[in-house]
């Protein structure tokens, strides 16, 4: 389904808003000795997606990507800056525009299963890119990297895009219901 918007500036509202609660449930952290830790992060970025489309998903994603390189301190463990790019999370953080984006093309199908098949494309980029700059920056091999950076997380990541395709049904419903925007 795609949304029309009542005006631009719900539209830039919303995005914020998305920005911001992704911010905030990035700190939601359980830290680990991989050295990446258990966040709602992919959560987020799924309902971004899922909620707002492939093009304000990923926009709102863009803007928590942007207020971190500059500084801001909304990724996982209070951290931010252009390093945070570069280390050996940067691969994830990358790896959240085509994964929103996804998202948000999921969300335009009509039918359920085909909606979470291609929330989960975006969801093994997101995997496959954080994997790839983890074996980078630690020096290990593809696979190794695969199973430390990646493997742990697949099962709460696949029930986190599932229960953020339901939650932003239900925000839209209730998007609709206060008038905000229409669902075609």
């Amino acid at each position: 389904m795609k949304l029309q918007w009542k005006s631009r500036l719900h539209r830039m509202v919303v995005a914020g808003v998305f920005a911001a609660l992704l911010a905030v449930l990035s700190q939601i952290s359980i830290p680990l000795p991989t050295g990446i830790p258990v966040t709602l992060q992919t959560f987020a970025v799924a309902l971004c997606g899922f909620a707002l489309g492939p093009g304000l998903g990923t926009a709102a994603v863009g803007v928590y990507l942007a207020l971190g390189a500059v500084g801001i301190p909304v990724f996982a463990g209070f951290s931010g800056g252009i390093g945070s790019f570069v280390g050996m999370t940067g691969g994830y953080l990358w790896a959240f525009l085509p994964m929103a984006f996804l998202c948000g093309l999921g969300a335009r199908q009509k039918n359920r299963a085909l909606a979470l098949t291609v929330g989960f494309l975006g969801l093994v980029v997101c995997h496959l890119c954080g994997s790839f700059q983890f074996a980078l920056v630690s020096a290990v091999s593809p696979w190794n990297a695969f199973l430390l950076a990646s493997a742990p997380y697949l099962l709460k990541d696949a029930a986190s895009l599932v229960v953020a395709y339901l939650a932003a049904a239900a925000i839209l419903r209730s998007l609709e219901k206060a008038r905000l925007v229409t669902l075609v």
